[in-house]
Order: C-alpha cells, then structure tokens, then sequence
C-alpha cells in the first residue's frame, strides 16, 4: 500500500493539522469493523449513529464527547459461573471513534435491544448563520448633505 509523506505540507501550512491527522488514519490499513455501525441523517441537521452491541448492558458501555470526535468504548464483565459449549457472541472489548464536523454536538443516547444509538444535531452559531442585509432606497442623511452641498 503506497504512503504518503505530509511532512512538507505541514511545514507550510497553518491550521491544517486535524486535516491531515483524517487524511493519515484513513490510510492506516484495515479498520476494526466491530461493532457493526450505521450513520444516518434524520433531518437537515440531525444525524443518529446506531451501534449493534448485543450481549453488552448499557452500564458496561462509555460514550465520550470531546471537540469533534464521540467515542464509544465497551467492556464485557467476565462471568466466571458460565460454561460455554460454543461462543458466537462477541463479547470483545471494543473503541470506536466517530469524527464530527464543526459544530456537530451529541445530544442523547439510548439503548433497546442490543442496539445503541447515539443522537447529534449540527447548531450552528447565530454569528455564523448568513443573513440578509437589507438595502435601504435612500442614502443616508450625512451622505445626503454632501452630495447637496457639491450640487450648490
């Protein structure tokens, strides 16, 4: 598998940084591909994540928020009264992480039947919303005069 070397480019760029840290990690080779995952948007700015985590209580799993990335990490306790013939479950310990997009904040999570589903919403800031600007249909009175005194 060709690599890429970043080093020049971030030897002249500024900010870039996360930029390149995704480009990196997808080139990482094979991906974890427990649990399975679904991402689907529900809205314009409304997104679930859905995890199948059967065999796991929701106490035995820890979701984490930090800027930009949610993290979900499980850990089966281990029953020593238990004697399995054949085990199909998995019951591995497991890290998943999710990168989100600007302004992407995790708002709820819920579990039914083995599955967990984590909500996010996109609010945006007001300052960072466009907005019309109105055009009024005379200038203002400072420009007004002005433009009266060089006509005189």
């Amino acid at each position: 598998m060709r690599t890429v070397d970043f080093a020049p480019l971030w030897r002249s760029t500024v900010g870039f940084d996360r930029l390149f840290d995704l480009i990196e990690s997808a080139q990482g080779g094979a991906e974890d591909t427990y649990p399975p995952y679904n991402i689907e948007r529900t809205g314009e700015n409304r997104f679930h994540i859905s995890l199948a985590v059967a065999g796991f209580s929701p106490d035995e799993i820890a979701i984490t928020a930090e800027q930009n990335v949610v993290a979900v990490e499980g850990t089966k306790r281990n029953r020593e009264d238990r004697e399995f013939l054949y085990r199909g479950i998995s019951y591995r310990p497991f890290k998943r992480q999710f990168s989100l997009a600007d302004y992407v904040q995790v708002k709820g999570a819920s579990f039914d039947n083995g599955l967990l589903t984590i909500e996010l919403v996109r609010e945006i800031p007001e300052a960072m919303k466009p907005r019309r600007i109105a055009i009024n249909g005379q200038a203002p009175a400072s420009v007004q005069k002005i433009e009266t005194a060089k006509a005189a």
